[in-house]
């Protein structure tokens, strides 16, 4: 079941994003997520603009994620090319609880029945990452930059769309 985030769920969410960059530290990426972020306060703006959601299975949250629809102006500009400019949804902050394989599929599943086009990005060494989202069809599009220049491989799923190849 995916649902939106509440109050009661902050410190399980903490809990999930502190082991989130833990295993990236663990497995090479210890640049992604630094300084404690998603911090605390960016969580609890999600919760309040209720744009994050959970992932639950048999009563425990096993994911969390930011699901965002509109413009990101992250993603105004591309090195590389976008497939469609039609209106889509952004994922974000995308974190499992390690107890469960697939949650990033379950996750796209839900995004995709919410908006037909999405877009989403990662660090170029967060190899796991970057195979959860070719794994459930998103192509590479190019590089993104943050707000502070920090690159990022950004990824788009265009549902039905033959140019999506």
């Amino acid at each position: 079941m995916i649902r939106h985030a509440g109050e009661a769920d902050l410190s399980v969410i903490l809990e999930i994003y502190a082991r989130a960059r833990k295993f990236m530290a663990e497995n090479g990426n210890t640049v992604q997520w630094k300084n404690n972020r998603p911090s605390r306060e960016q969580i609890e703006k999600d919760i309040e603009e209720n744009i994050l959601y959970v992932y639950e299975n048999n009563g425990a949250i096993q994911g969390v994620f930011a699901f965002i629809p509109g413009i990101d102006p992250t993603y105004t500009f591309i090195d590389g090319a976008w497939q469609d400019d039609s209106p889509y949804a952004a994922i974000h902050r995308v974190a499992s609880a390690g107890k469960e394989k697939g949650v990033f599929t379950k996750i796209a599943d839900y995004c995709k029945s919410q908006s037909p086009h999405l877009r989403i990005d990662t660090h170029e060494v967060n190899l796991p990452m970057q195979g959860a989202v070719e794994k459930n069809g998103f192509r590479k599009c190019g590089t993104i930059y943050l707000e502070d220049g920090s690159p990022r491989i950004a990824y788009e799923y265009v549902g039905n769309n033959p140019k999506r190849g």
